[in-house]
């Protein structure tokens, strides 16, 4: 397909030229029937150099400083090309002394012509080469950043697990020999978590539906550590739950908000986490209390939080999508997820 467009190509330009041509010989009074005929043979002439020219440089790009070798290539086939074609002239024209005179008396003028047309033609076929290449190039460096964006994410995703896993280790050993229904009952609730957890793991966007169903999993285990003292609220708008998200992006920001609601503080806590749609956009809000004497959030939002917002930036290239706000005793924690990647 490429050979055909091009081979289409030098046509469309040798009848370009032979048509210009023709129109300056007729001016000097010559036969409209010779001029035609040297048009055709002085232009197929060049725009075969041309070809030889081109399908040379598909296999061998030289660089600016060998750029001595593409004039003495240039040189050498519009020489061959004006020798070619003045003797196919002489042998189709032999009966036309003064015409063939004067092609004689413009050889140098026609070499200089094809020589100038041999360096076009060669211009534009090492600008195009050198295109493609930057375009390779690109296509080159946008996957290896892909590919980085994606180990990051699965690192990050990784890390989020073990800590979460070791705290729920920690919750059974201690729950064993005093409660031990409680200790199998959420033994059972971490196999499901973990197992729901490896088949995302190839995923990276999830409906909300299945998101708030794996977190339902998360919260589940973590009444089991806590008790009464946690509760959950969970409200969402009907028109959300086919909306998508990073995967396993709100475990981390319920986890953070329950570090700082019950580790420092007694009595119960209600965690709240709302999901609702703004300018075609899933907006998530997660809001806990906390103790301003105890606990002081400004120093630092944790690596759960910290990795959201970087999940946040990976995917969607903007750093705006997590805020955080302290109001008297209550932190909220608002995620914005765009619909489009």
């Amino acid at each position: 397909m490429y050979s055909l467009k091009l081979t289409l190509l030098y046509l469309g330009w040798a009848l370009l030229w032979t048509l210009v041509q023709v129109l300056v010989l007729l001016q000097t009074g010559y036969e409209l029937g010779h001029t035609v005929v040297d048009g055709l043979v002085t232009n197929l002439a060049i725009v075969l150099g041309g070809y030889v020219m081109g399908m040379c440089m598909r296999f061998y790009q030289p660089e600016l400083k060998n750029i001595v070798y593409l004039l003495g290539s240039s040189l050498m086939l519009a020489g061959l090309g004006v020798a070619a074609g003045n003797w196919l002239l002489e042998q189709i024209l032999s009966d036309q002394g003064p015409y063939l005179n004067f092609v004689e008396a413009t050889v140098p003028l026609r070499f200089a012509f094809a020589w100038l047309m041999l360096l076009f033609i060669t211009l534009l076929h090492w600008l195009w080469a050198y295109m493609q290449e930057q375009q390779q190039a690109e296509k080159r460096k946008l996957a290896l950043e892909k590919l980085a964006r994606e180990a990051e994410l699965h690192t990050l995703q990784q890390k989020l697990q073990p800590h979460f896993l070791f705290n729920s280790l920690n919750s059974i050993s201690a729950l064993i020999g005093a409660r031990p229904e409680q200790a199998r009952c959420m033994t059972q609730q971490l196999s499901e978590f973990l197992r729901g957890t490896l088949r995302k793991d190839d995923q990276q966007l999830v409906p909300l539906s299945d998101e708030l169903q794996h977190l339902q999993l998360y919260l589940d285990i973590e009444k089991v550590r806590f008790g009464h003292r946690l509760q959950t609220v969970l409200e969402h708008q009907e028109e959300c739950l086919p909306l998508r998200l990073p995967v396993l992006l709100l475990q981390p920001v319920v986890e953070n908000a329950i570090k700082f609601g019950l580790y420092d503080t007694i009595g119960n806590t209600t965690i709240n986490v709302t999901a609702k749609t703004e300018a075609g956009q899933l907006v998530l809000v997660v809001q806990n209390p906390f103790d301003p004497a105890t606990v002081q959030p400004r120093r630092g939002t944790g690596f759960g939080l910290d990795s959201v917002k970087r999940r946040l930036y990976l995917l969607y290239a903007r750093p705006d999508l997590l805020s955080i706000e302290q109001t008297g005793a209550l932190f909220t924690t608002t995620i914005k997820i765009p619909q489009s990647l």
